[in-house]
């Protein structure tokens, strides 16, 4: 009787560790810096410098016990610094061609596990600023799995990794998509 008086606290504090939240960071759900390269050169020449981000929706605040979710500034700086880096970003915003509207529709998080998976569903929309014509509009679904050797002890460490893998992911195939455009 007295093992189970001194291991139930431990196990209820193991618990509420579990459940504690991590939130994404904006830097790690941008696209690296060896893809930006590489896209920058595929990026349509009406697009450079042209893109500015509309407010972005749909994201939400990590709770202190309702584990990792991805915020709205934290997916809207990720989406500045990546088209930034493919040389899409509008140095005046207010006046730029084209506006990027993002929503993030979905984020598929596993209540428990070591392996884990996120899937993310962001809906991305190229809009002409002047004439309100949509140029590109797509939901891109994407999935990331953390490794549990990526955070052996934190769970809610390896849900933060996978959602800014899975966000990562989905923006890397909007990026993709841009030179196909007929501009």
């Amino acid at each position: 009787m007295k093992v189970h008086a001194t291991v139930l606290p431990w196990l209820a504090s193991l618990a509420l560790l579990g459940g504690c939240g991590t939130p994404s960071q904006s830097l790690q759900m941008g696209v690296p810096a060896g893809t930006a390269l590489q896209l920058r050169s595929f990026m349509p020449v009406a697009l450079r410098g042209q893109v500015a981000l509309e407010a972005v929706a749909g994201g939400a605040e990590t709770g202190r016990f309702w584990g990792s979710k991805v915020s709205n500034p934290a997916l809207g700086h990720a989406l500045e610094d990546s088209l930034r880096a493919v040389g899409l970003w509008a140095d005046k915003p207010e006046v730029s061609r084209y506006q990027l509207k993002v929503q993030l529709l979905s984020l598929v998080q596993p209540m428990v596990s070591l392996d884990t998976t996120v899937g993310a569903n962001v809906h991305y929309s190229l809009v002409e600023r002047a004439s309100g014509t949509v140029l590109y509009q797509r939901s891109v679904r994407a999935a990331y799995k953390a490794e549990f050797s990526e955070a052996m002890l934190s769970q809610p460490e390896r849900i933060k990794l996978a959602n800014e893998g899975a966000i990562r992911a989905t923006l890397e195939i909007m990026l993709r998509d841009l030179p196909n455009l007929a501009l």
